[in-house]
Formats: C-alpha cells, structure tokens, sequence
C-alpha cells in the first residue's frame, strides 16, 4: 500500500504562483510513475502533469504547457507541482497519482492506482 498526502493549497490572485505538494509514504518498494489531476466542480477528473520515476520524462497537459512544472525528490519521496501565471480555470481539487512503472502509456492514470485526498486551489480573477 502507499499513501499519498497533499498539501500546498490555497487561494492565489489570477497571475500568480503556487506550489503544491504530494508526499508518499508505505511500500515504496517498487517504482512509480506519479502524476496531478484536477476536478473542478461539475467536470470530470482531467490530467494535469506525470513524471516518471526517475524524474526523466515529463507529459503535461496542453492547458498548462508552460506554465506549471512537475517534479520529484525520490529522497524525500515528494512529488510537487509548481504552478505559474494561474488563471481562473485552474481552480480545482488537485489530486496526486501514483501507480507502478512499465505502462506502455507511463503517464495515465487508473482508477484503482493510489490516490491522495486532494487539495483545494481556488483562482481569484
């Protein structure tokens, strides 16, 4: 089993910067691909970011090329999302993802990888 805790959430200015922060603990074993997703109210969970295990390869969605960056520590064994130039529509429950490497496509998630409980980001225009 892993767990999966987000923090880093908040309220930000339309423009501004966040950092969000995604720490895993238990069977760390294995290797895992790790990723963000967002849920904003009334749409369905959408990809944001995923990075490999080795922190080697990155895939960010279209909406957020550019702007936001993941990254990994596997010595803290923390996953982050730094997040720039926020706009209204970013607002959203950010999830963390991790699922074991060897995906032929590595950064999609499913739904009975490991999840965290989410964290609040709320975009203010």
């Amino acid at each position: 089993q892993v767990q999966l805790v987000e923090s880093g959430g908040g309220l930000v200015q339309a423009g501004g910067s966040l950092r969000v922060s995604c720490a895993a603990s238990g069977r760390t074993s294995r290797t895992y691909d790790m990723g963000w997703y967002r849920q904003a109210p009334g749409k369905e969970r959408e990809f944001v970011a995923a990075i490999n295990w080795s922190g080697g390869r990155t895939n960010y969605a279209d909406s957020v090329k550019g702007r936001f960056t993941i990254s990994r520590d596997n010595a803290k064994r923390t996953v982050y999302l730094q997040m720039n130039s926020l706009k209204p529509e970013d607002a959203a429950v950010y999830y963390c993802n991790a699922h074991p490497s060897g995906r032929s496509r590595w950064w999609e998630a499913e739904s009975n990888d490991y999840w965290g409980q989410g964290t609040q980001v709320t975009v203010s225009s």
